[in-house]
């Protein structure tokens, strides 16, 4: 389990720069601290080996490659993962299904409520 000064961190993977750059506005917002982004497969995965963070949100599609490795290693890890995405929670693996969702496009309000629930 990560220690309480982790909590607040959040591993960011997003391919899309605009999109990544509005998620780490929100991260500021909800009184979180960044770890990345990372916008492609291989850095994503390292950083979800070897980074100390509470939270992931990851993006489900990397230019074509689905994240599901990187949320594998992340929950192996016992850190929740919340999948963003503009397939919606029906676009998920099922054994993935037990993850919050963010449908794209989202707002504040949706991404702290995410990170709320999955902090406690």
């Amino acid at each position: 389990m990560p220690n309480r000064e982790h909590k607040h961190r959040i591993l960011v993977v997003e391919d899309e720069a605009i999109i990544s750059m509005l998620i780490e506005d929100m991260v500021s917002d909800c009184g979180g601290e960044i770890v990345g982004p990372a916008a492609k497969f291989d850095d994503a995965l390292a950083l979800a080996r070897e980074a100390e963070f509470g939270v992931a949100v990851l993006d489900l599609n990397l230019r074509g490659t689905l994240s599901y490795p990187i949320a594998e290693v992340i929950r192996g890890r016992g850190i929740p993962v919340i999948f963003a995405t503009g397939y919606g929670a029906d676009g998920l693996l099922d054994k993935f299904k037990d993850c919050p969702t963010l449908q794209k496009p989202f707002s504040q309000k949706d991404f702290a409520q995410a990170i709320d629930a999955v902090r406690h």
